[in-house]
């Protein structure tokens, strides 16, 4: 694969870049304390890889929170270092726990 030769567009890539950089950097924090958790524990390579992944997507689906709370973008790595630290399982039991409470079950 050739990369591209034209300035703009390593212009629009930088700019890209420094756009997410607070979503990508939580991404990237969120499945590295995930994968890191999962060796700790004693698990295998494959739950390292689906962990890490999971925790760095659902990240990436809460980083939108920051910005309808009103929050400092800072705050993005602050809930990558989260949800990787807690977990999948964890943030799922909060999340059914969040709705039952908000439905008044």
């Amino acid at each position: 694969m050739k990369m591209p030769d034209r300035p703009d567009t390593w212009t629009a890539f930088f700019a890209w870049l420094q756009m997410n950089a607070p979503s990508l950097y939580a991404f990237g924090l969120s499945a590295t304390i995930a994968i890191l958790r999962v060796v700790y524990g004693g698990g295998t390579q494959r739950q390292m890889l689906l962990e890490g992944l999971l925790c760095g997507l659902l990240t990436l689906a809460l980083v939108p929170l920051v910005e309808y709370f009103g929050l400092p973008q800072s705050m993005a790595t602050f809930m990558g270092g989260a949800c990787g630290f807690l977990g999948v399982e964890k943030m799922r039991d909060l999340a059914g726990k969040f709705g039952e409470r908000k439905a008044g079950m």
